[in-house]
């Protein structure tokens, strides 16, 4: 590692394996019947959120997907908060109303999550026009799969972004599917930062496994949109372990693609380089390791002991109080 301190390293590997256990264990309150509808783990790409918000300061927003879990978890969310609304329960961040594929919290700078393919893309960009018409030097950041990059959200936000030359940056999360099918069998191009060229904006291809590695790469695009220099397209390689949606057994993943990536998994590449190089031991790790699964058992509990949404609260929160079109806060 190029980058972290020992201390630095072990906080990257806590929020790390904090995103793995949340959603193993949200795996397994779902197969205990907690939790309700689909959820997309974020299982094998914990490195990208990581990677990526820990090179974004307060003032900037993001934009999610589908698999959002991590991304809002390494951005600081509070895990009850979370499993209180996965739990459908009043204390979850949407009073139980959003789910796994809504969850938000502005006062984070964390915009949503997105069932819509792509759908968080034209968000992000709108918010960094917002943000540029301020005079702010906030930058919004939009993570998307390699799917999504097929679709017009995609190339219509760019397009505008690098002509209005906006403090955004497109993270493409190519874990090698967009959804049951293979990168190879949906677009010609094997690196989807290629695109960014016609854009005329910056494109960049990293490991998606390395967390210094995206870190790096992200702390470069944050300053040239802090500069005043436009966009960038990140395209982070990685690979998520389980298959699109918790059930799905991914039967069309080849034995050996899964074992390349499973022995390249981010938290233990993580965990050996900071024994190796930054002087950590494996009792530092085993502690970090304790103390999230000691934290992410106790959200668990609370959230359990929360209280369901009555029938006449879905009434609630339809419409709001407005001026001229305007929400009245």
């Amino acid at each position: 590692m190029t980058q972290a301190t020992r201390e630095g390293g072990l906080h990257l590997l806590e929020q790390m394996i904090l995103i793995r256990r949340f959603e193993e264990k949200a795996a397994r309150q779902r197969a205990g019947g907690l939790i309700p509808g689909f959820l997309h783990p974020y299982i094998g790409q914990e490195a990208v959120a990581v990677g990526v918000c820990a090179a974004l300061a307060p003032q900037d927003v993001l934009t999610s997907t589908h698999r959002g879990h991590g991304h809002m978890l390494a951005r600081g969310a509070d895990p009850a908060r979370m499993y209180a609304e996965l739990f459908g329960r009043t204390a979850g961040y949407n009073r139980g109303k959003g789910g796994s594929l809504h969850m938000i919290d502005v006062e984070l700078g964390f915009l949503g999550a997105n069932g819509i393919v792509a759908g968080g893309i034209p968000l992000a960009t709108g918010a960094a026009l917002q943000l540029k018409r301020r005079g702010s030097d906030g930058l919004a950041v939009t993570f998307f799969g390699d799917g999504a990059s097929n679709e017009g959200a995609f190339h219509e936000s760019l397009n505008l972004a690098a002509l209005w030359r906006l403090p955004v940056l497109f993270v493409c999360e190519n874990n090698l599917y967009g959804e049951f099918t293979r990168q190879d069998r949906h677009q010609v191009i094997s690196d989807v930062a290629d695109r960014a060229a016609s854009y005329g904006m910056a494109g960049v291809v990293v490991d998606g496994n390395d967390v210094d590695a995206v870190r790096a790469a992200t702390a470069e695009a944050v300053a040239r949109a802090r500069a005043g220099e436009g966009p960038t397209l990140i395209e982070a390689k990685t690979y998520r372990h389980r298959g699109h949606f918790e059930g799905d057994m991914a039967r069309y993943r080849p034995r050996d693609e899964v074992a390349h990536w499973m022995a390249r998994d981010p938290i233990e590449l993580l965990a050996a380089a900071l024994v190796a190089d930054l002087g950590a031991t494996e009792e530092d790790v085993a502690g970090v390791r304790e103390a999230v699964e000691t934290r992410l058992d106790e959200a668990i509990a609370w959230a359990a002991e929360q209280e369901h949404p009555r029938p006449e609260d879905a009434l609630d929160h339809v419409y709001v109080d407005s001026l001229g079109g305007a929400a009245l806060r």
